[in-house]
């Protein structure tokens, strides 16, 4: 069998991707590795153009598998995703060793290319490139909104929902392949459903999903403030295998920012919602991501953000400064005039303040008796998440093993918080039975 290895850069979505055309691959004989450790004698990379810097790193990675090529290590290459889908022109003229550049919608392409036959009947199949017990659910692809500095309905185009019937399949699909913790993805979960069923639909996906009785955790990322369908929250109030978590972009808070930004929500509709979350989920995990340094913010925009996380207190928070992407309304319509040191200062600021109530939060945790997903264990240690911690992007639990007890990865057990840093809980077992 030939040997292929997918090396995917970016997003949890690029990783969605990744796995399915590697199901169809395995499908036509292929022995397909992601991220293998030595090289392949085919090398896929999965590109992420989302940002400057995700593109910088898109291409290093490409060069360093092109020189693996002339060196004789790898046989052929071929470049998928984002980066390609906008800048396939310019990339094959750039890097001719590489033998193929292909869209974020092209997968039929590369099998076909590899002499394959695309199975439109295994679609809802995928080969994991996550740990066997947590998978993500790609439950749309594109975006409508009109965000001034995001070029991902560019790439992507406009906002397409997967039809309820066929996550379903998908869902049971992984729930049969051991999958514990689903992760809910798109770009915007606010809109689901919306351009196939002309009315939103999240609401009706869980109550599916919940319907399996098959996933102990169903957790929802990325979810737009402008348009959340606030009756979630009454589901997740109810339901037993619905996280008390939410990420929710909110971007920035200064109205004259958001409206430059085009994000269809005021401050008033940020805090309202937030209001609202924390009154009906008191215990709920909330996540935001933040940017700093679009065109036009001032000194006062930026200390009007820093009181609101003050104030706010988010569990979690992650920030990027503004990288200017053509095509863009910011693009076209602003002068990049934050310079870049600024950027930096106001994000390392920001980040301070977030360690400082990461930390103050994780130690009024110690005492508390937690859940926990082990993710992973080696060295003397386990290493898990709570079900206010997303795979990859959030905090951690780690649990110190006497050398006699085992514990199994995606097994969840019972533990008490003995310590706590800024982003990690450190826990004893009460059970080393798995629940």
């Amino acid at each position: 069998m030939s040997r292929v290895n997918i090396v995917t850069l970016g997003c949890s979505k690029n990783l969605v991707d990744s796995e399915y055309l590697s199901s169809q691959l395995q499908n036509n004989g292929f022995q397909v590795e992601h991220e293998a450790g030595s090289p392949a004698g085919i090398t896929i990379i999965n590109t992420c153009g989302f940002i400057n810097d995700a593109k910088q790193e898109s291409i290093e990675i490409i060069l360093e598998h092109a020189r693996q090529k002339e060196q004789g290590h790898i046989s052929r290459l071929y470049v998928m995703g984002c980066l390609s889908q906008r800048y396939r022109d310019e990339l094959a003229r750039e890097m001719p060793e590489v033998d193929g550049f292909f869209g974020v919608y092209e997968q039929h392409r590369i099998v076909a290319i590899l002499r394959g036959r695309f199975d439109e009947s295994l679609c809802h199949q995928r080969h994991l490139a996550t740990p066997h017990h947590y998978a993500y659910l790609k439950v749309a692809e594109g975006c409508n909104r009109s965000c001034s500095f995001c070029s991902i309905p560019l790439i992507k185009g406009n906002y397409k929902s997967k039809p309820l019937e066929e996550l379903q399949k998908e869902a049971s699909f992984l729930a049969g392949k051991g999958v514990r913790e689903l992760n809910l993805i798109a770009q915007d979960l606010s809109c689901y459903g919306q351009d196939y069923y002309n009315k939103k639909m999240l609401p009706g996906l869980l109550e599916s999903l919940e319907g399996l009785h098959a996933f102990e955790w169903i957790r929802l990322l990325y979810a737009y403030p402008a348009g959340f369908p606030t009756g979630v929250l009454d589901m997740m109030q109810q339901s037993g295998s619905i996280c008390h978590y939410l990420d929710i972009p909110l971007q920035h808070i200064s109205d004259r920012m958001l409206k430059r930004m085009r994000r269809g929500h005021n401050r008033q509709h940020a805090e309202s919602l937030i209001e609202l979350i924390k009154s009906k989920i008191p215990r709920v995990t909330l996540r935001t991501t933040l940017l700093v340094g679009h065109p036009g913010e001032s000194d006062k925009d930026f200390l009007e953000l820093l009181e609101f996380v003050r104030q706010v207190r988010f569990d979690r928070l992650g920030v990027f400064t503004y990288s200017e992407e053509e095509g863009t309304h910011s693009a076209d319509t602003y002068r990049d005039d934050v310079p870049a040191c600024v950027k930096r200062e106001r994000a390392d600021e920001l980040m301070k303040l977030q360690q400082e109530i990461s930390l103050q939060k994780n130690q009024q945790r110690v005492g508390s008796r937690v859940k926990v997903l082990i993710d992973e264990v080696g060295d003397g240690y386990a290493y898990g998440r709570t079900q206010g911690d997303a795979p990859e992007v959030d905090n951690g639990v780690v649990i110190a093993l006497d050398g006699q007890t085992a514990l199994k990865p995606g097994c969840f057990y019972e533990a008490t918080i003995t310590a706590a840093t800024e982003y990690d809980l450190h826990a004893g077992l009460n059970d080393a039975s798995c629940v």
